[in-house]
This record gives structure tokens, sequence and C-alpha cells, in this order.
């Protein structure tokens, strides 16, 4: 198989495993969120930053330095292995000595125990980080979902059946676990690599020698992505971190699909052209595109059925996270494309230009979210909107000396379908209006929203003829045809 065809058959399958995954953990979420209070919710979001940090430490840098590296030796993994087991270890020892200062900063004294046991999953994970990247290098992406899904399954049973008997908090942490641990039994079932005895010093400085700087950017931009948690945890009751969290994670679920399912498939991908500029640069902006093109869409029409989809889904406790959730669904649609343009840094081993670049926004952000924070929440989330823009503007400046692609051009090629998608959104908001005379339920109310807000996007793109449409059709057409021929 050629390299468009796997790298094809591979977006199929990474597609078809976050789809699963992510809608059979929403629709766990959906029982515990109808289960559980917002409280207990945010209880679990305040540790996310710990968990977050620690599980950058043992998945970005080296790793990622094992998938650019053309033949990965037993050396390497091994030496990689043992480094992640050992700093998982030291990392979960600093948050269970740490965690009465952790239920202090939040008030929450439950939080001590709550950490030292929901900890133990990055002792867990650092198990099979190697068996992991080796399927994502070599994308076997078919055999990470029939690993991921069962994962997935079992914690989140697990999880609904001590929500039912009355565990609260300790639902979710024990829901996490089990993930981890069924995760690792099927990665070392489905992976024929196994650890040997050996640390080689010399693989570890090559490989750290690249990897340590992402793991700073990781570090950096887990740290970001979480102060708003922090902040709100801090100064807010555990409900309204709650709320935060759950719009949080419901907004992810379109850029967790599509974006983590084309992330994993177009790094590797990415490093096979690196050398050819050109083919980079097409396949780079084709694939922006194309994200582009269905996240963008999917992002907005969720902020349009937003309130009904609340109270149908997790019911009238959770309405007050539907402002949180159309702000933050805006803010994401940016997100592919400067994580896209930073994969091209990376790709181009400019780590030192990526660690530059993460410590700048992220110094910049923290100054504006301090300067933010007298507004309240809302001025912390529609800063994190202006912010999501300006990100892109950095990183597609920088990028664009690799892959002469500036950021006037990229502005130029996306517009179109941020502007579609924009319009039609609007034009949908005054049609809710309309329904909401005629008292239409939550449920007939989504459905013609959202059919109104497909039909009308798709064909606006077409009678445009948007280049990520005809790219798709003309992509559907080529795998069909051999199917006519039968």
């Amino acid at each position: 198989m050629d390299l468009q065809g796997k790298t094809i058959y591979g977006v199929l399958w990474a597609v078809g495993q976050e789809l699963s995954s992510k809608f059979i953990g929403f629709f766990i979420t959906i029982i515990l969120a109808r289960i559980l209070s917002p409280a207990e919710f945010g209880l679990i979001a305040m540790l996310y930053v710990f968990i977050a940090v620690g599980n950058s430490l043992l998945d970005s840098g080296l790793t990622s330095s094992l998938i650019r590296t053309a033949e990965v030796t037993q050396n390497d993994c091994s030496t990689v292995f043992y480094f992640n087991l050992l700093g998982s270890a030291v990392v979960y020892l600093i948050l269970f000595f740490t965690a009465p200062l952790i239920s202090m900063f939040y008030h929450q004294p439950v939080l001590t125990n709550v950490v030292r046991v929901y900890g133990i999953a990055l002792i867990i994970n650092a198990f099979f980080g190697i068996q992991q990247t080796l399927l994502v290098k070599e994308m076997k992406f078919k055999t990470m979902t029939m690993i991921q899904i069962p994962s997935v399954l079992g914690g989140g049973i697990l999880g609904i059946v001590l929500a039912k008997l009355g565990y609260g908090v300790w639902s979710l942490v024990w829901m996490s676990l089990i993930n981890s641990l069924i995760s690792t039994m099927l990665h070392w079932y489905f992976s024929n690599w196994r650890p040997i005895l050996l640390f080689d010093s010399k693989s570890f400085k090559n490989h750290f020698s690249y990897g340590y700087k992402l793991t700073l950017s990781s570090l950096l931009d887990k740290l970001y992505q979480n102060i708003y948690a922090i902040l709100i945890g801090k100064f807010y009751v555990p409900a309204q971190l709650g709320f935060y969290s759950r719009a949080d994670s419901i907004s992810q679920l379109p850029i967790g699909i599509i974006s983590s399912a084309i992330n994993k498939v177009t790094f590797p991908m990415f490093v096979k052209i690196a050398d050819d500029a050109e083919q980079l640069l097409n396949v780079y902006k084709k694939i922006m595109l194309q994200v582009l093109f269905w996240m963008a869409p999917s992002l907005i029409a969720l902020c349009v059925i937003a309130e009904p989809l609340f109270r149908l889904v997790l019911t009238d406790k959770w309405l007050p996270a539907v402002p949180y959730f159309q702000i933050l669904c805006v803010a994401g649609v940016m997100y592919p494309i400067h994580a896209y343009n930073l994969n091209i840094l990376k790709v181009k081993g400019q780590t030192s230009l990526f660690l530059r670049l993460e410590i700048i926004k992220k110094v910049l952000c923290v100054i504006g979210i301090f300067c933010v924070f007298p507004l309240g929440i809302y001025g912390l989330l529609y800063f994190q909107l202006i912010f999501s823009f300006f990100a892109f503007y950095i990183n597609s400046s920088y990028s664009a000396r690799f892959i002469n692609y500036p950021f006037k051009k990229q502005v130029e090629d996306i517009l179109p379908t941020l502007f579609i998608s924009g319009f039609i959104g609007i034009g949908c908001f005054f049609l809710d209006k309309v329904l909401l005379r005629f008292d239409f339920g939550d449920l007939l109310r989504i459905m013609v929203l959202g059919l109104s807000y497909f039909i009308s996007y798709f064909a606006v793109c077409y009678l445009f003829k948007l280049s990520a449409i005809i790219d798709f059709k003309q992509l559907v057409l080529k795998r069909l045809a051999p199917l006519s021929t039968l």
C-alpha cells in the first residue's frame, strides 16, 4: 500500500477509533451527569491540571522522538520505557505528599485522599506508553480501536454502578483507574514488544535532546489549558467549576474526534515527507482545510442547539453551563489550525523554536488572564476566545518559514469556511426564536435546527465550490471507483 493509501486507511481507522471511544465516553458521562452533581464533577476537575502535567511528562517529548526516529531499536524503546516508569513513580510521590496542600488550596478536605488514589493512574499509564507509541508509529489504528473501546466501556460501567450505589466523586476516580488498567493489559496483549533489562545512556541523550523541549512545551500548554479550572476552582464553588468543565469537555468532543484522529496520522506521515517542501505544503494545506471544513460547522451547530441539548441530555441542573459551552465552541474552531502549524515545527526538528513560542504565548496569556479576572468567568471565557485567534497568528507566522504558507495566505484560505459556518449559525439562531413561539419540544428543536444548519452549510459550500468539499468529493469518488468495477 502506498503512502497515500496507507494514510487514508489510517485516517479512517483513527476517526473510527475516536468516534467510537469518544461517543461511548460521552454517553457514559451523560449517565453519570444525570446521577452525580455538578459539584462532584467540579472536584475531579480541580485535579485535571496535576494529572495532565504528570501525563505530559510521560507522553510528549521522548515518545514523539521515537515516532520521529526512522529506525527504532530495542535499546531505544527499553530506555524510554524505564525512564517513563521511573518518572511516573517520582511524579506520583510528589502528588502523594503534596495532596494535603492541594486540598488546602481548594478548601476541599476530601481531595487529599482523592489525589492519592486518582494519581495511581499515572504509574499504570507508564506501563503501556511504548506499546502505544509503536502502534501510532506503525499506524495500526485498528488495533488501537480494539484496545480503547473495551477500556472506556469497562471503566464507564464500573463508574455508573458505583455512582448508582452512592459513591459520589469516588465513582469518577475508580472509573479512571479501571480504564487505565484495562488499557494497559490490552496494550501488552496486542503488542509484541517487551522491555529488556537495559538502559542505554547514549540512546537516552539522543531522544532527550529532541524531546525535552517538547515536554517543557507540553507542560506549559497543560498549565495554560487548566489555569481557568484552577482559578474557577479556587475562587468559586465546586459546582461552578463543574459547569465549566462539563461545557469544556462537551465542546472538545468534535475537536477530539476530528483533530486527534488526524493528528495521530499526520505526524508520522509528515515525518516521511519532511524533506519535500512542496509536497509537505500541499498535504498540510489540504488537511488543514478539510479539518476546518468539518470542525467549524460542527462546533457552530452545537452553539445553536446548546440549550435544548443540555436540557434534554443532562437535565435542567446543567443549564448554567450553556453560555460557557457556546463561547468555548467558538474558541475551539481555531484549535486544530494553530496546532497543525506547530506540528510543522516538530516535524522540521525545530523544538527550540517550538518551546520559545509556547513560552511567549503562555506568558502573554497569563498576563491577559489576570487582567480580565476581575470581569468574572465571562471575562475569562471571552479572553480564551480572543487568544485562540492570537495563537493562530503567532504559530502560522513562524511555521511559514518552513512551508512557505504565510499567515495572510492561510487566512484567505480559511476565511470562506469560517464566514459560511458563522453566517448560517446566525440564521439558525433566528430560526430558533421562531421555533420557540410554537413551543417545539427539545428533541424536535435539535432535529430541525441541526438539519437546517447542515443542509444550508453544505449547499452553500457546494454553490461556492469550496476547495475542501471538492477534495472530499474527489476522495470519495476515488475510493468508490474500484467498487463500480465489481
